[in-house]
């Protein structure tokens, strides 16, 4: 089996898919981080496309960033001067070619994530 990379990120506020939330992919080799790709969520809350596909994949660590603040201004939440959320950065270990799927549960003060299936 190859091994690929994909989300869904969730407002649990709302109780909907978070659509048009920008999610970018880094690959981290030591002090090294290295842009991947960027995506942007549809109307599921998912990426159109596999963030990193079989083709693509390699073991290692990563770090998605999920860009939570312009999506809350943009959901028509009241802004705070500073958001208490705005940047949100997950950094996680791929050891083998598998399926890995790191969900997003977003509300405007607080986050959960965990390794899906």
């Amino acid at each position: 089996m190859s091994g690929y990379l994909t989300t869904h990120v969730l407002d649990t506020a709302r109780g909907c898919p978070a659509e048009g939330l920008m999610i970018e992919l880094f690959a981290i080799d030591g002090e090294t981080r290295t842009h991947v790709k960027t995506l942007v969520t549809n109307d599921d809350g998912r990426t159109d496309e596999q963030i990193l596909p079989a083709e693509k994949f390699s073991t290692g660590t990563y770090e998605l960033v999920f860009h939570a603040g312009a999506y809350l201004d943009a959901s028509g939440r009241p802004p705070e001067d500073p958001r208490f959320l705005d940047v949100i950065p997950i950094r996680f270990g791929m050891s083998e070619a598998s399926h890995y799927h790191v969900p997003l549960l977003l509300s405007p003060f607080g986050y959960s994530t965990y390794r899906g299936s």
